[in-house]
């Protein structure tokens, strides 16, 4: 998806464990050494944990909006990491949130995650 010049890929991983979490991140900037952000977030269900990350974005803008779209599917053991090669053109805290949700649904829906 691009949205003013940004690049925004969404990427979704079944986990069962933090530490795998931990792992496709690593793998993901790996892979995306030129991207300048990577949010994510995750749910797992047992222990039940819920954790995202703005990697960079302002604060509430990238990670929170990510899990905002997995808690209101109602979806557990599942992350999502939104991949941002910045375009040049800011799009501002309203224009970031709808970026970084919108990319999540995609990605859950090219999934076929409900």
């Amino acid at each position: 998806m691009e949205i003013k010049k940004s690049k925004f890929l969404g990427y979704v991983f079944e986990i069962e464990s933090e530490k795998q979490a931990q792992t496709i991140l690593e793998n993901l900037k790996k892979e995306h050494k030129k991207a300048r952000h990577i949010a994510w977030a995750f749910i797992i269900s047992a222990p039940h944990q819920e954790k995202c990350n703005d990697d960079g974005e302002p604060s509430g803008t990238a990670g929170r909006p990510i899990l905002n779209v997995l808690q209101k599917r109602g979806l557990s053991n599942i992350m999502v990491a939104v991949v941002r090669y910045f375009g040049g053109i800011k799009l501002g805290a309203g224009g970031l949130v709808r970026a970084y949700s919108k990319a999540t649904t995609e990605a859950l829906e090219e999934h076929k995650c409900k």
